[in-house]
């Protein structure tokens, strides 16, 4: 039934019916009706950051928190320039995500008018799709495209421009009702194919990706491997995939992977891809496949499979729909070899524990392979941990034992600043669990404004801030190229815990493991937002190598 309304109150009433109950901004003049119109509607918050860019990250967290379009708004060109980090972490995450954004008057266009950005050019580049509604008639037509877009195949951003007379009229419009996303399912040949190439291999792997995480299917992902006897891999950032005790669980794929388990996919006869990119981390620079693995890839995107490398069988279809197709077939199709891929499996499983288990290497005033240890430790199983980029994400990624769905959240395009406007995000999105974000001191300071946010949305996460005075991943590289050429990548920070008293959170400042539990147990006893600063020794720039071991490094190489 046609109703009479303001563009802007169609393009709210079109999120409000995607579910949507938290939106994202920074204010402009250019969309003050569609903040009026969202001011009308009860079942939407209204978020206002201090920059566009934590606007995007934490609608990107609250996508991946919910399964939900997130939704973010800015005003024309500086408001869209300055959220543009998000579109692209979105388009590389597989994240659904509509993007508003306000516009000059139609009839200033091509003028050069204020803040004029020809917006459609600017994000076509970074994202699924991207148009400027011209006529207030086809805003429900064109806004309800757009989630469909983001939401369907794989999933990713999509921006939408409201020049502001075009939002600001009013007329007779009908708003349809929200579809249902569809969910390709692979032909009954395509999984007698690929049971039959898994029956066989001798030493198989699956690797599970974002396609697993954002189709729910990790229970069907369990029963698979169980049935087939098969270990699983999760790709970069996908952590939570499967559950990292589970006995056929053998390791995340990403930067700073392990040999032994890197040795693991190297030593496959056969890959099965659910769901995934063979994207460069994932592939370790292209390097880490060779031809004589036979390859099985399962994906939504007809684009992916075939992109990097062709596989033996290549399968469009959803994750969840492909993973239920084999478990029903599955019987028909057992392993010839199980007790010897089942011992396989077993000792790769050894070594992979050995690395995580391993007595901790008590040097040095701060450890953090024990600071991990003890956050688990700390937190319920349901916690949601988020991260920004950086070289401390190594303990995180290689040290953390995830054992629930829906647990991590984290950036695959490597975003600094990301981590807490991102556990925002997700905090209000499940404002019951506890969310706690991990960050540089270089990566914080990016998005650090957003604390302020949180405290006056009252939104308690727990950000722990990594502090040691310099962007530690650049300087990796740099002293593994240039030893002790320092050049850009020395910080001075703030007293962070003193700062979060001063926005309104709670701070603590620690040096020492024996700190650690009584400051996080405080931090979530306070209600509020929280920043642990943690003095970490500048001098222990990665998991596996110190400052000197680079440099001693180069030395051998030049010598060599």
């Amino acid at each position: 039934m046609k109703k009479k309304m303001t563009g802007a109150q169609a393009v709210v009433e079109c999120i409000r019916r995607e579910g949507v109950d938290q939106v994202f901004c920074v204010p402009g003049e250019s969309y003050l009706s569609v903040l009026d119109a969202i001011y009308e509607t009860e079942e939407i918050n209204l978020i206002s950051a201090r920059h566009e860019g934590g606007a995007s990250f934490m609608a990107e967290g609250y996508a991946k928190a919910t399964n939900k379009p997130g939704v973010c708004m800015a005003t024309r060109g500086v408001g869209g320039a300055n959220l543009s980090i998000g579109v692209h972490t979105a388009m590389q995450d597989s994240t659904p995500m509509v993007v508003f954004l306000g516009q000059v008057h139609s009839h200033f266009r091509t003028r050069e008018g204020f803040q004029e950005v020809n917006q459609e050019n600017f994000f076509a580049p970074i994202s699924k799709w991207t148009i400027e509604i011209t006529d207030t008639h086809r805003i429900p037509e064109l806004v309800q495209r757009a989630f469909r877009i983001a939401k369907s195949g794989r999933p990713g951003p999509v921006v939408v421009g409201l020049p502001v007379d075009v939002i600001d009229a009013e007329v007779e419009m009908e708003i349809g009702q929200v579809i249902t996303i569809p969910k390709p399912a692979p032909g009954k040949d395509e999984v007698a194919r690929a049971l039959s190439l898994i029956s066989q291999a001798k030493h198989p792997i699956m690797i599970a990706g974002g396609g697993v995480v954002r189709s729910g299917a990790h229970e069907p992902l369990i029963q698979f491997a169980e049935s087939m006897a098969l270990p699983v891999l999760s790709s970069f950032r996908r952590h939570d995939v499967f559950p990292n005790h589970h006995s056929q669980y053998l390791g995340h794929i990403g930067l700073g992977t392990p040999k032994n388990i890197l040795e693991t996919v190297k030593t496959a006869d056969l890959i099965v891809a659910v769901g995934m990119r063979f994207s460069e981390i994932v592939t370790q620079g292209y390097s880490l496949f060779s031809t004589e693995q036979t390859m099985i890839h399962i994906d939504i995107d007809p684009n992916s499979i075939g992109k990097v490398y062709n596989p033996a069988l290549g399968i469009v279809a959803d994750a969840g729909e492909a993973l239920n197709a084999l478990v029903e077939a599955s019987n028909q199709y057992q392993p010839e070899t199980k007790k010897e891929r089942l011992d396989w499996i077993s000792e790769r499983r050894r070594l992979y524990g050995q690395w995580i288990h391993d007595e901790l290497d008590q040097s040095g005033k701060l450890n953090m392979k024990k600071l991990l240890a003890d956050l688990q430790r700390l937190t319920p199983a349901d916690a949601i941990i988020t991260n920004d980029a950086g070289n401390f994400c190594g303990w995180l990624h290689q040290f953390y034992q995830f054992e629930q769905p829906g647990t991590y959240i984290g950036p695959t395009n490597g975003a600094m600043g990301y981590g807490f406007p991102a556990a925002v995000g997700a905090k209000l999105a499940h404002p019951n669990r506890v969310v706690v974000s991990l960050s540089g001191d270089g990566g914080f300071m990016m998005t650090m404004q957003e604390f302020e946010t949180a405290v006056r949305y009252k939104v308690p996460v727990i950000a722990l801030v990594f502090n040691n005075n310099m962007y530690g991943t650049i300087r990796m590289h740099q002293e593994r190229e240039y030893p002790e050429r320092i050049s850009g990548t020395l910080l001075t920070n703030p007293d962070y815990a003193q700062l979060a008293k001063l926005f309104g959170g709670y701070g603590e400042y620690i040096d020492s493991n024996e700190e650690f539990e009584a400051a996080f147990t405080r931090a979530l006893q306070s209600g509020k937002p929280s920043i642990i600063e943690v003095a970490i020794s500048p001098e222990q720039i990665s998991v596996s190598a110190t400052i000197e071991d680079l440099r001693k490094a180069k030395v051998q190489l030049l010598k060599a």
